[in-house]
């Protein structure tokens, strides 16, 4: 009588195992796209908190020389001073490229002609402290709106997350 000694595994385990890997796969991978898109959520929030704290900052620097100079004009003009320079951005203007992507997130004209909206680039981050944070036309920009009388600053980014652009906005979403 011949033995038989074969070893190995039938097709019907090889089968099984294929499919627990599958299933291990697919759940890997939803875990995986739920961490990223969480981390993007967090990291837009982080640098756009970042800006606010500075933003802020100046604001309060700006809100001081409004109380300090009895002539009202040199007042307002000094205070928007203090908020633009080589750190802290750039007004917007009216013939800027940017102005029909602000005025479809939300900002306003009137904010824009009244020199309350300051574009950072990467270099002005980069001077506020905040490094390796992009701010162009391909990773979107962040912005600032400023309000001296109601001592307010709103972050904008213009890409934004599901269509949420403002820090306000953003802050409201849930992963």
């Amino acid at each position: 009588m011949k033995k038989n000694n074969q070893k190995g595994i039938t097709l019907v385990v090889l089968t099984i195992t294929i499919i627990i890997l599958v299933i291990l796969a697919g759940v890997t991978i939803y875990t995986g796209k739920d961490s990223i898109q969480k981390a993007n959520l967090e990291g837009l929030k982080t640098n756009m908190l970042l800006i606010e704290a500075k933003s802020k900052e100046y604001l309060e620097n700006a809100s001081f020389k409004l109380g300090v100079n009895p002539n009202r004009d040199t007042m307002y003009n000094d205070a928007k001073e203090n908020l633009s320079g080589e750190d802290k951005g750039t007004a917007v203007t009216a013939d800027d490229g940017i102005v029909e992507k602000l005025l479809s997130i939300g900002i306003k004209q009137e904010d824009i002609d009244k020199g309350k909206v300051y574009k950072l680039t990467t270099e002005n981050l980069e001077k506020m402290g905040i490094n390796d944070v992009k701010s162009n036309d391909e990773e979107g920009w962040y912005i600032i709106v400023y309000n001296l009388e109601e001592t307010t600053a709103e972050i904008y980014h213009t890409i934004g997350y599901q269509e949420k652009y403002s820090l306000t906005d953003i802050e409201q979403i849930e992963i």
